[in-house]
């Protein structure tokens, strides 16, 4: 397990028994977050379902091609969130993709861009990668400003990348590099 301590927030690896709040976050912000990414079957969002997903990143992280993260509140101890470095790719690229999700009554405080602000740091760090890409959706205003407050670059408009909801949408492709990164 890898914890990562923040000061509003902090990041720890999912276990087994995270499956219930996962599935839980899921299902209170399954509207909220379809705005910018596709809704999904009904099995998705039990229990069942993201223990299977779960077991999968632990493997994952066993051979360092993924880490995903809960973000927890400080003091409460309550999941808020889910962020995650995947699609791990070592040289020639050393490079990876970072994603998160803020329960819908967390966003606007600043926590994603810390949760966003400690993955990094970890990345950069501890895997020594060398750099870390994001997609994110035009609309996504506040996703934009969480990335751009890390010191993310947009590189440019992918167009049509994603099938969304019925609709193939654009998504800014956006990256930090570790000579941009300060440490």
């Amino acid at each position: 397990m890898v914890r990562i301590e923040g000061d509003r927030c902090y990041l720890r690896t999912f276990i087994e028994s995270d499956a219930r709040s996962l599935s839980e976050l899921l299902t209170n912000n399954k509207y909220y977050w379809a705005q910018y990414e596709p809704l999904h079957d009904d099995y998705f969002y039990t229990e069942d379902a993201q223990l299977r997903k779960i077991l999968e990143s632990m493997q994952l992280m066993r051979v360092n091609r993924e880490y995903s993260f809960g973000i927890y509140t400080k003091g409460r101890n309550q999941l808020i969130g889910h962020i995650s470095l995947y699609a791990i790719k070592r040289l020639p690229y050393s490079s990876a993709f970072i994603g998160y999700s803020i329960d819908e009554r967390f966003t606007k405080k600043g926590i994603a861009t810390e949760a966003v602000n400690h993955l990094i740091h970890f990345a950069f760090n501890e895997l020594n990668l060398h750099r870390i890409e994001a997609y994110v959706s035009p609309k996504n205003i506040g996703s934009i400003k969480v990335l751009e407050r890390a010191k993310f670059v947009k590189e440019g408009l992918l167009r049509k990348l994603l099938y969304i909801n019925g609709v193939w949408e654009d998504h800014y492709m956006y990256s930090i590099l570790q000579e941009d990164y300060n440490f």
